[in-house]
């Protein structure tokens, strides 16, 4: 192999089955210099040999390498990202936060490898009363700025684009979901939302749990949902609606779950693979539920996932993990039960990877990550096993790598 700037650190992993975010190949040799991808390398012997004076070299054998993991639905606060890393997953999109929080994570995270990156929205658009204003003093532990009307939802915008949001998130949850009635946008307030997001060039993304309040934001114009409808099972209608407008969804079926009182994570909490990275208070978080709505929330939940994946609407992986005190979450290994829960509604163990990974990254416009291949950013997650065939292998983690570097993964205390 040749390089343009020998001097580079490098490594390459070896003989590794290889996940790139969208297909599969039994062998491959992974390069990487400084913090990019520099070649993938078929291999069909084992006669090529790299130069160790120039390339740590990793023997992947028993291995799959496939790209870090994108958590699209999260809250962090305090530890999340240092948390979430522990887990292969490199980048959080984070769905509601206030500037202040952001702006300290957003440098955090610029400077150091060992805590996921981070991409938001900063404030989402809501009105007052409306969600999330009943999670102040849990995930949120300030007031933030609201939506009185159509006639300041342009500015509403324009706040969030000076305050650097990747992307706008809109609120349309009038409460029928969790059967407790609450004021929300209204479809014309909405509408100014996302033409002013597309004016900016963002996207546009909608919270809606039920099934009338997705119609709305999909009337709206929104360019993804980011949760599934929970209040009823997917009608042919909606289900039409949804995939006719182009738009991705993030089921969130771990905090569906939670929500329903029908699911925690103590499965994952408890697994050996991952309990001894798991601090006590996320651990406990993990094994409680938040019992708000209906049981059949969940079932419904997964109807409708499993009706959008079959007609072809592009599902993509997050988990809404926020706080400790916003229960049946944590950063990081919940995405790991969430892409157990989308196995279950019909993706293949790899569509279920490529949720959390190629479609995340192509939905949110993220075009350094994402996928394995040169020129991307060598956000990398190594699995011993082969979680194509077992989705649970996800968790067997072998090695984390962001930006090119290796993370010590350090025991909980």
């Amino acid at each position: 192999m040749s390089a343009s700037d020998p001097t580079r650190s490098g490594f390459v992993v070896t003989n590794v089955r290889l996940f790139d975010g969208e297909k599969t190949a039994d062998r491959a040799d992974v390069v990487v210099e400084g913090e990019r991808i520099a070649a993938v390398v078929p291999r069909p012997d084992a006669t090529l040999r790299y130069d160790s004076d120039r390339y740590a070299v990793i023997d992947g054998t028993g291995a799959t390498l496939m790209p870090g993991l994108i958590d699209s639905h999260t809250h962090p606060t305090g530890d999340a990202l240092a948390l979430a890393i522990l887990f292969g997953v490199t980048t959080e999109m984070d769905m509601f936060t206030v500037p202040e929080r952001l702006g300290d994570q957003r440098a955090l995270a610029a400077e150091r490898n060992d805590m996921a990156d981070i991409r938001s929205a900063s404030t989402g658009a809501t009105v007052l009363g409306g969600h999330p204003s009943m999670l102040i003093g849990l995930s949120f532990r300030e007031q933030f700025p609201v939506i009185e009307g159509p006639a300041d939802a342009a500015r509403f915008v324009r706040d969030r684009v000076a305050e650097g949001a990747d992307f706008i998130k809109l609120l349309i949850d009038d409460g029928t979901a969790m059967g407790h009635p609450s004021p929300t946008l209204t479809e014309e307030a909405a509408r100014v939302v996302v033409t002013e997001a597309h004016a900016h060039g963002l996207l546009a993304v909608a919270h809606a749990t039920s099934v009338r309040n997705t119609l709305t934001a999909v009337r709206a114009g929104v360019d993804g949902l980011v949760h599934v409808f929970m209040d009823q099972p997917p009608s042919e209608e909606v289900v039409r609606t949804v995939k006719e407008a182009g738009v991705f969804v993030i089921p969130t079926l771990v905090t569906m779950g939670s929500m329903a009182g029908e699911l925690t994570g103590r499965a994952v909490a408890d697994d050996v693979r991952a309990r001894r990275f798991i601090p006590e208070s996320w651990h406990q978080n993990l094994c409680t539920c938040w019992q708000l709505g209906s049981p059949s929330s969940l079932e419904n939940a997964k109807l409708a996932t499993r009706a959008l994946h079959r007609a072809g609407v592009t599902i993509v992986a997050g988990t809404d993990a926020a706080d400790v005190g916003v229960l049946g979450t944590a950063h990081g290994v919940s995405l790991h039960q969430e892409l157990s829960l989308l196995v279950d509604c019909g993706l293949t163990p790899a569509e279920a990877l490529t949720a959390a990974t190629s479609s995340a990254a192509t939905s949110f416009r993220l075009p350094d990550r994402g996928y394995i291949a040169p020129g991307r950013q060598a956000d990398l997650l190594m699995v011993d096993g082969d979680p194509t065939v077992n989705i649970t292998d996800s968790l067997s983690i072998r090695a984390v790598w962001r930006r090119g570097q290796r993370l010590h993964r350090v025991l909980a205390p």
